[in-house]
């Protein structure tokens, strides 16, 4: 694919993301399946849209310098400047005429003789001139705002419940990438052995110290391996897989998994179980339900059973006090993934997170009621917003009193959690500096 083509692919899904609001893995994903990317430019086509995406306020702030602020220009040929200077900026693979010239012919064939030389005139001069300092923005809210590329509301939000230094770190880490985390699956293969494995195929790799069963892979691409292909490890990020670690299974057990798709942690969880028991999956859409009995045959897991159902609903199918462990990873804002989906920040508003904390709460107290006495529930969500996870919590423990937290979930944790900087009498708040992971928050209820 030539340089032209592939700028104007990753121009296209830019658009895709900015008017649909599409996810940016999903249409990455598609693109680099149908074949017409290079192997060598697919690395080059995700670090550019990630990186324009993540960085867009940031991109503007930077170009709003050089546009009149009279001069209306189309929503394409915005992103057009903004990719070019994404790179520009933050890359140093491609030099900066080339991406200069490849943006004027993309102008020039999509648009007009004019666009073409508005976009030359302005790449010429951020070339010649170098961007605006953000130094000078006086309010550190806004200044962080800007140089993390987060909406100003945001981080006014996140300062408010965490102060400065804990929002800037998080800010910062969401537009760095993390290191791709795998789980090995025990019934098959040790943790040993695979990592003897993946770094006999010139992959660097580390054991995870949230999972017994978790692999950081901090170079080389495990998509392309055998062991993945064959669902000898499958992909989830840490902070998810402490999840099953801290639901103290055994096997034989009857578990709850009320909110399940894409079933990552359902499957953690049988492996926990030694494959022995059962295990009911629900997920709200069938097609959803659907993949985590997919995910479960790939692992050769034969205890999950999945189904479409409503979280806020079960018990109309399950007798009060059945299960031995119930696990809520309820839906939430997302704003703990920002790093790999950075179309989230820009798309959320706090009317939204009040609305998912009050649908959290729902399904808890729904769900609360099927837990066998002396049994362990979970509740978990990949967002840092104390509205959610914090604020959930105490509501759930007002409305009900036969439930307490779980204080031996504190000394399980484990080793280097006992300082992290998000540990509360409520649960565990996991930011996504801490251990270059996922924000994610978890806390263990048992019932009296």
């Amino acid at each position: 694919m030539s340089n032209y083509r592939l700028r104007k692919t990753i121009l296209d899904i830019l658009e895709r993301m900015e008017k649909d609001g599409s996810y940016s893995h999903l249409l990455i994903d598609h693109e680099l399946k149908t074949g017409k990317i290079k192997a060598k430019d697919e690395g080059l086509l995700t670090e550019i849209v990630y990186g324009t995406f993540q960085r867009k306020l940031t991109l503007d702030y930077y170009l709003d310098a050089f546009i009149e602020s009279r001069k209306k220009i189309a929503p394409w040929v915005r992103m057009l400047l903004r990719m070019s200077v994404y790179q520009m900026v933050f890359l140093d693979k491609v030099p900066d005429h080339a991406i200069i010239h490849e943006a004027v012919e993309i102008a020039k064939t999509r648009g007009n003789k004019g666009i073409a030389s508005l976009v030359n005139g302005v790449l010429r001069s951020i070339q010649r001139k170098g961007v605006p300092d953000t130094a000078n923005i006086k309010n550190s809210a806004e200044r962080i705002a800007i140089e993390t590329s987060h909406p100003e509301w945001l981080v006014n939000r996140w300062i408010a419940m965490y102060g400065e230094q804990i929002t800037r770190e998080m800010c910062e880490a969401n537009v760095t990438r993390k290191a791709l985390t795998v789980r090995v699956q025990p019934l098959k293969i040790s943790r040993q052995e695979v990592i003897r494995l993946l770094t006999a195929q010139g992959l660097e790799v580390r054991p995870s110290v949230f999972s017994s069963q978790g692999i950081v892979i901090d170079k080389g691409n495990v998509l392309k391996t055998d062991l993945f292909k064959e669902g000898i490890v499958t992909i989830q990020d840490q902070s998810s897989m402490l999840v099953a670690e801290m639901l103290a299974i055994k096997p034989g057990m009857e578990v709850l998994d009320a909110c399940s798709a894409p079933g990552g942690k359902a499957t953690h969880i049988a492996e926990k179980m030694q494959n022995k028991g059962m295990l009911y999956a629900y997920d709200l859409h069938a097609k959803k339900a659907k993949l985590i009995s997919q995910k479960a045959r790939d692992l050769d897991l034969t205890i999950i059973v999945a189904n479409e159902a409503d979280a806020r609903k079960l018990q109309e199918l399950h007798e009060i006090e059945s299960f031995d462990r119930i696990l809520v990873d309820a839906p939430c804002s997302g704003l703990g993934v920002i790093r790999g989906k950075p179309e989230i920040k820009y798309n959320k508003n706090a009317t939204d997170i009040k609305r998912l904390a009050e649908i959290q709460l729902e399904i808890l107290l729904h769900v609360a009621p099927l837990l066998k006495k002396d049994g362990l529930l979970i509740y978990s969500t990949c967002t840092v917003e104390q509205t959610e996870n914090e604020g959930v919590v105490k509501s759930f423990l007002q409305q009900q009193p036969d439930f307490i937290i779980d204080q031996r979930f504190f000394t399980e944790l484990p080793a280097g959690f006992e300082h992290s900087p998000g540990r509360t009498e409520n649960g565990l708040q996991i930011f996504p500096q801490t251990f270059q992971t996922d924000g994610f928050f978890l806390t263990r209820f048992r019932k009296k």
